[in-house]
């Protein structure tokens, strides 16, 4: 391959780079470049230093997520993932372990400080709440995010029997 060639093919790439920033949202796609590059050389995680915590307890299952501020998951798990099967993975004890489990897995991904959000009625929700507070991270918010129906739109007709 002639010294031309080889210029083309990395000016190509370098073009690639700098779409691929600008479709995933990046702020500087000339920087991108050179961070595609620096990638390849070596891996590095990033430490995300504050998230969400979004916990959905059901009655039938908890499931918790914690994500950056911007959205991004960093840790998942539920009952189900945890290895409760049946009616004990909507118990408190099966929302507790999901909790410290997916706590454990930001921490060592660097977030100390989390915001919680709970959604759901199920018996899960105190102890899971409970499981992040005691696990290590700073709690600054707990919200309840459970949606309340105010009676909505217009009811079918009562059946007469």
């Amino acid at each position: 391959m002639s010294e031309d060639g080889i210029n083309k093919a990395k000016e190509e790439a370098d073009n690639r780079a700098e779409i691929m920033a600008l479709v995933m949202g990046e702020d500087d796609p000339a920087n991108a470049a050179a961070a595609a590059a620096d990638a390849k050389k070596k891996s590095r995680t990033k430490t995300i230093p504050a998230g969400i915590a979004h916990i959905t307890a059901s009655f039938n299952n908890t499931s918790c997520s914690i994500t950056d501020v911007r959205g991004n998951v960093i840790a998942w798990n539920s009952a189900g993932k945890a290895g409760f099967k049946g009616s004990r993975k909507s118990t408190a004890f099966a929302g507790t372990m999901v909790a410290q489990d997916c706590a454990r897995a930001a921490i060592a991904k660097g977030m100390h400080e989390v915001e919680i959000r709970v959604q759901g009625v199920g018996a899960g929700r105190e102890s899971a709440v409970r499981a992040i507070a005691t696990s290590g991270m700073a709690v600054t918010i707990i919200k309840d995010i459970t949606p309340v129906p105010h009676n909505g739109c217009r009811q079918r007709k009562r059946r007469r029997v």
